[in-house]
């Protein structure tokens, strides 16, 4: 798992485990965590893939502004996931990029 641990001002207080799956593999995040930073931790880079190049997405704005890290979350799609908080047992996917309107 790929987290800070050490910083030289700031520090993190060690919070209890939470599982969830992403495309079916199980992972762990920390409770406190967006599911964006959980699977960030995880080594998962690429949150989607824009819809007329199909080039990869990954954070970006990290406050629910643009739609980089739009992904179904326990088969709702359109998740904004870097300020939606993670929760026990969720199931993330990436969501493919049709080109299509996107439905709110």
């Amino acid at each position: 798992m790929s987290r800070i641990s050490e910083h030289p001002i700031l520090q993190f207080e060690e919070k209890p485990v939470i599982t969830f799956t992403f495309e079916g593999r199980k992972l762990e995040g920390r409770q406190g965590d967006t599911i964006a930073s959980a699977l960030h931790a995880n080594g998962v880079k690429v949150l989607s893939h824009s819809r007329h190049h199909n080039r990869p997405r990954g954070f970006f704005c990290a406050i629910g502004k643009c739609s980089s890290c739009l992904m179904t979350v326990n088969g709702k799609a359109n998740v904004r996931t870097c300020v939606e908080p993670l929760v026990e047992g969720m199931d993330v996917r990436r969501q493919p990029a049709t080109g299509g309107e996107l439905k709110w």
